[in-house]
């Protein structure tokens, strides 16, 4: 772990304190940019790995946050029934007006703009998970538990 937290980082671990969590933000030498490269990184399973994924509703331009377990792949046209219009994937420069981090970065609190969030369900079925934490070498291990609290998504199925 770095001495000092990036700006990034450090956004993501006052948002976490400030909701009474313990996590730690580490960044580390390698990139968890990822789902692959985090678990290798942290030492867990893929399906282990939260991605953070922004989609972009095509009629009203809204951003929608995806937190999937990095074993599965978000099914489009599942999401648009969840949103009752069509997404898409959102470009570099949306994620990061919407979230105030970089795609690679994106964690599933501390953004820049309210998202609505739906969180897949197979994420529930491991006691620890690991989300990006405002860089491509930033993670923080928590409780899938928590991961409702965190976010105030909606679980459901995305695959």
């Amino acid at each position: 772990m770095s001495a000092e937290l990036s700006p990034p980082a450090r956004r993501v671990q006052e948002a976490l304190h400030a909701l009474g969590l313990t996590c730690q933000v580490v960044e580390l030498p390698a990139s968890t940019r990822t789902a692959p490269e985090a678990a290798a990184a942290v030492g867990c399973s893929v399906g282990q790995i939260v991605k953070s994924l922004i989609f972009r509703g095509q009629q009203s331009g809204q951003a929608v946050l995806a937190l999937v377990s990095g074993a599965n792949r978000v099914n489009e046209q599942t999401l648009t029934a969840l949103l009752g219009e069509p997404v898409g994937k959102a470009d570099a420069d949306f994620v990061r007006e919407q979230t105030g981090f970089a795609i690679g970065g994106v964690p599933p609190l501390a953004h820049a703009h309210p998202l609505r969030t739906f969180i897949d369900e197979d994420l529930l079925q491991y006691e620890e998970i690991w989300a990006a934490a405002g860089t491509p070498n930033a993670v923080f291990c928590f409780r899938s538990a928590d991961l409702l609290r965190m976010t105030g998504g909606q679980v459901t199925q995305v695959k």
